[in-house]
This record gives structure tokens, C-alpha cells and sequence, in this order.
């Protein structure tokens, strides 16, 4: 039976790149976003679930625990961005973001450490951003978020690192995915997906003994 990887947002961009990269090696990817359309092929395992709520989320459990399969690698990726600043950003701007992007990796990754955890096996991967360690002008909400997963990023580590578990956290700069449709930049500007999906490869391919706590990836010119 081939390993599992569950990843979330795995319908396109970072997340299908990393999924894509996952089945090459040989395992099955659950993915997982609001909308599943078109996302068919060897390997993949694709659940329609809105992992903002946490309904959702008990949706994408349930359907990894009727697999009766161990949880091997857990990729969370779901997130969404608002450009705004915290002072006139919409309402609701803050709870939306700190749902889809934080609550979702937390509740997510509680029902699943628990067999990692018995087994001593398995690498959560947090999908931060370069900003969970800046503070851009009008990252508002988005912002916080990316800075809690960070800092939930390292509180698992210390948590599971004497369980066996690794805790990876990816922090990207501008990725030239879907969000940057019609911008003037040239692609060279910009990190590719593979980028992203290769370094999460290569810190899962480390020995036991061996963990990369963080990764900061940006473009070769500089943050965007």
C-alpha cells in the first residue's frame, strides 16, 4: 500500500504542485478544497470540504479515517489572502482569515497527531509566508495569520519533537500561482510552485534523526 499524504488548498497552485510531487514519489494524496472539479488521476483522492468551518473540516476527517490508512505526511496549505490594514479593513476581514488559515491547520492537525503520535511517525508541513516574519503595510489580518501559524508551527515542534513527529514550517515569498493573474511583473520575479513542492520533498527526505525546522524561500531579486 502506498504512503498518504493529505494536503490542503490541494487544487491548485502550491498545494496541487505538492500533491503532484507527492504521487511521483509514489503516494496516494488526499486533497482537499471547497471545490474538487476536474481533480481526477492515479493517486489523488479529492474531498470537497470548506475547511474554514469547522464542519468542514470533521467533513475531510471522517473521510480520512473511513481510509483506515495511517496519515504518513499532512500538508497544510488552505489559506486565503485580503490585502487591507487593520485599521479599515472590512468587518469580519480578521475572522475569516484567522478561520481559514489558522483554525483550520489546528483543528486539522489535532485529529490526526494523535496516530502519528502512536506510531512515532509523520511530517507536518505549516504553509507560512515570509509574512509570518514581516510586517508588510497592507498585510492586515493576513498578516496576524500567517504570523499565529508560524508560532503554532513552533509550538508543535517543541510539542511532538520527543514523539518522533516532525514539525516543518515553508515560508514562501510571491509565488506565481493563480493569485497573480494580469500583473505586469515578469515570471522571473517570482518563485514557481515546484520551487515550493522540491524544498517540501527534500525536508521530508531527511533521515529520522534529521528535521528542517523552517524554510524561507524567496525570489532570487528580493520580496515583492
Amino acid at each position: 500500500m502506498n504512503p498518504l499524504v493529505v494536503v490542503t488548498g490541494g487544487t491548485k497552485g502550491i498545494g496541487r504542485t505538492i500533491a503532484g510531487k507527492f504521487v511521483t514519489e509514489g503516494f496516494d494524496a488526499v486533497v482537499c478544497a471547497r471545490s474538487v472539479e476536474g481533480i481526477h488521476g492515479s493517486g489523488l483522492l479529492p474531498v470537497a470540504a470548506d475547511l474554514s468551518t469547522r464542519s468542514g473540516v470533521n467533513t475531510l476527517l471522517d473521510y480520512i479515517h473511513s481510509l483506515k490508512r495511517p496519515v504518513d505526511v499532512l500538508v497544510n496549505n488552505t489559506g486565503i489572502f485580503h490585502p487591507g490594514q487593520i485599521h479599515n479593513e472590512a468587518e469580519g476581514t480578521f475572522e475569516q482569515l484567522m478561520n481559514t488559515n489558522v483554525a483550520s491547520a489546528y483543528h486539522l492537525t489535532r485529529g490526526l497527531v494523535g496516530d502519528m503520535i502512536a506510531r512515532r511517525q509523520g511530517h507536518i508541513f505549516m504553509m507560512c509566508s515570509t509574512a509570518s516574519i514581516t510586517a508588510y503595510t497592507n498585510g492586515g489580518s493576513y498578516c496576524i495569520s500567517k504570523f499565529a501559524l508560524l508560532g503554532m508551527s513552533r509550538v508543535l515542534r517543541e510539542e511532538l519533537k520527543s514523539h518522533d513527529v516532525k514539525v516543518t514550517a515553508i515560508l514562501p515569498g510571491a509565488t506565481l500561482t493563480a493569485s497573480w493573474e494580469g500583473t505586469d511583473l515578469p515570471e522571473e520575479r517570482f518563485l514557481k510552485p515546484e520551487d515550493v513542492a522540491d524544498s517540501v520533498w527534500a525536508a521530508y527526505s531527511l533521515s529520522k534523526s534529521a528535521v528542517i525546522e523552517e524554510i524561507i524561500i524567496r525570489p532570487q531579486l528580493g520580496d515583492i
